[in-house]
């Protein structure tokens, strides 16, 4: 594991995805509000606002979840000792890189081959 204190990384995890957990939450409830428009009743402008104002909050839903199911395996990294080491090659992931991201399970060099970008990065 990186120098990163593992215990601090928890609580900020935790916390983060506590948040996450509540956003999805909201979202469901409003989502769940939404009333169905009537088209005798409302224009066609409204019924175009309110079918893009769903499509938003599910593709916000489905970016929360994403990063939730990113920090359950920073968590399960945690408990296995194994926070701080890039998934792919093993080394150790910069510190300053987990502390813009403590869910990324890649090194930068990896997360570009990953991501199928040809230029390598600097570690």
């Amino acid at each position: 594991m990186t120098d990163m204190n593992g215990d601090e990384a928890r609580r900020t995890i935790e916390r983060r995805l506590g948040e996450i957990t509540s956003l999805i939450a909201r979202l469901r409830s409003e989502d769940a509000a939404n009333v169905a428009l009537d088209q005798t009743s409302v224009g066609r402008l409204s019924r175009m606002d309110a079918l893009q104002q769903v499509a938003m909050s599910t593709g916000h839903q489905s970016a929360l979840e994403r990063e939730s199911r990113r920090l359950e395996a920073a968590l399960d990294r945690l408990n296995e000792g194994t926070f701080g080491v890039c998934c792919k090659c093993g080394e150790e992931i910069a510190r300053s890189r987990l502390e813009i991201d403590l869910g990324t399970p890649f090194c930068a060099v990896c997360q570009f081959q990953v991501e199928g970008k040809r230029v390598r990065p600097l570690r």
